[in-house]
């Protein structure tokens, strides 16, 4: 019963890696990480992400231009590449570590101490990866809300908002800490299940003790 359910923790955590993982590439690249909107002209909208920015007008469509330079980017904004592409990286790394581990998979059946290395591997690799989304995204959604409540910044000045990046980051984050967590804790079911006992092989002079004949005096004389 117990390990039934310690199945289905690996298989949830692992549904919800690959979920963080997907959710986390989509919010490295899209352009959608802060929203502008003008008031001057409310058909055209401003969107910017780690490496592009795109603007957004009814008529023409979407033009995106990617950044002049990365030194000349914001602090926030270099930092938040780096550990994204070390967030997608840990991520991959995490599934392929737990994905032979999980119950009911052949290649580590017979090996349970490989298993638990190979789960506490992934599950610390995807935690690492959960960590490393939710830091830059919160980094950035700091310095938005700062920006935006910037007394020293005329009013009529456009501010930039909250983008759908930065949420499905969040979620992102959530789900590959969650699978971490879910996975390494997953590694009490291998631990606490015992080795199937071995099944015992009666030899010749048993069997015959046990039916009632005796073997050969000179088989006796060999075995003895």
């Amino acid at each position: 019963m117990a390990g039934g359910c310690w199945a289905k923790a690996q298989a949830g955590g692992m549904l919800l890696a690959l979920f963080g993982w997907v959710s986390s590439c989509v919010t490295t690249f899209v352009p959608l990480w802060k929203n502008l909107n003008l008031d001057l002209n409310e058909l055209e909208v401003w969107t910017m992400g780690l490496w592009q920015v795109c603007i957004i007008r009814e008529e023409v469509g979407v033009d995106c231009q990617a950044h002049g330079s990365f030194l000349a980017l914001p602090a926030e904004l270099r930092v938040s590449r780096l550990l994204m592409c070390l967030s997608n990286g840990l991520g991959l790394l995490g599934c392929l570590l737990a994905a032979p581990a999980l119950e009911g998979w052949r290649p580590c059946e017979g090996n349970p101490r490989l298993k638990r290395r190979l789960l506490l591997a992934g599950g610390a690799a995807l935690g690492s990866a959960g960590m490393a989304t939710l830091v830059p995204v919160s980094w950035v959604a700091y310095n938005t809300v700062l920006d935006f409540w910037d007394d020293t910044v005329p009013d009529i000045v456009p501010r930039w908002e909250f983008g759908e990046a930065t949420f499905l980051g969040w979620f992102a984050g959530v789900f590959l800490a969650a699978s971490g967590l879910l996975l390494a804790c997953s590694t009490r079911a291998t631990r606490t299940s015992t080795p199937p006992v071995p099944v015992c092989r009666r030899t010749p002079a048993t069997w015959g003790s046990a039916g009632g004949h005796h073997p050969h005096p000179k088989i006796a004389d060999l075995v003895i």
